[in-house]
């Protein structure tokens, strides 16, 4: 690990790499934040998801990682 600053637009939360077992508390919690937020929702919302990610010529990673980053549907 460097101690460099965190570069521009980086949110001050741990890396997701470590292992759990070196991680403390507010590492622990970042992680199980990340791993709620990329849960699979319910197939319908999916569904329409990839077909509106598709229309804007994205994939359906990055059209879910804008809904997540800016709260607002394309």
């Amino acid at each position: 690990m460097t101690d460099a600053p965190p570069r521009l637009g980086h949110n001050g939360g741990p890396p997701l790499e470590t292992p759990e077992e070196a991680l403390g508390w507010n590492a622990w919690n970042w992680r199980r934040a990340h791993r709620r937020a990329w849960k699979t929702p319910p197939r319908e919302i999916a569904l329409r998801r990839l077909a509106r990610a598709e229309e804007l010529g994205m994939s359906y990673r990055d059209y879910q990682l804008e809904i997540m980053e800016r709260g607002r549907y394309l």
